[in-house]
């Protein structure tokens, strides 16, 4: 199972997390958010695959960030076009397309990017892009028959961890990770992270 650990920014907790055997990190590049990265860390991950978390942000500006951290993913939120991911694969960057998913879902929406992303994130709905630390229903992800691959988030916690080994879609390749392990806003908890990971790793999709 893929795991996704977002919204890091200290270059020693970036050495500890990476340390538990996750796929990805996530680096926020969204100046509103509280987890936004303004300053490039003294470490970034060698293990792992580095994801530019961004909203709406030019091609110029994603094209620079991915330069400067080593990017190999970029994750975009919402309003970003199928064309516009399809450039951003041209220059070599695996995509993430991030989706608000909530009850009554337009999978139509979800279904422009088949083929321009390499994986999908749902997300919770929420007014902000993201970061609700609120779950939401999973069951209406039965709904989605696509064939992309895609990664679980929203509001996902320690407590959460029999709720996403009995978690079934054909589809499903794994989870990201964010608020629910902090100990404080862009510092994530190792001691309960550690564990969590490794049942999840220890499950076969």
């Amino acid at each position: 199972m893929i795991v996704k650990v977002c919204g890091m920014r200290e270059a020693k907790n970036i050495h500890a997390i990476e340390s538990l055997g996750i796929d990805f990190m996530g680096f926020i590049f969204y100046p509103k958010s509280p987890r936004y990265v303004k300053e490039k860390p003294d470490y970034l991950p060698v293990h792992c695959q580095r994801v530019g978390v961004f909203v709406n942000a030019s091609k110029e500006e994603i094209l620079n960030r991915a330069k400067d951290f080593g990017l190999g993913f970029v994750q975009l939120h919402e309003q970003e076009s199928p064309a516009q991911c399809a450039e951003l694969k041209t220059e070599g960057l695996q995509v993430i397309k991030a989706f608000s998913i909530g009850q009554g879902y337009d999978w139509e929406n979800v279904c422009l990017y088949k083929g321009v992303a390499d994986y999908f994130l749902f997300d919770t709905s929420c007014p902000s892009y993201g970061g609700s630390g609120k779950q939401f229903d999973w069951k209406i992800l039965k709904d989605y028959s696509g064939d992309t691959p895609f990664l679980l988030s929203g509001g996902i916690r320690p407590e959460s961890l029999n709720d996403v080994l009995a978690f079934r879609h054909p589809q499903f390749r794994g989870v990201d990770l964010n608020s629910g392990f902090e100990t404080s806003t862009g510092v994530k908890d190792e001691v309960r992270l550690k564990p969590f990971i490794q049942t999840l790793k220890s499950k076969q999709l």
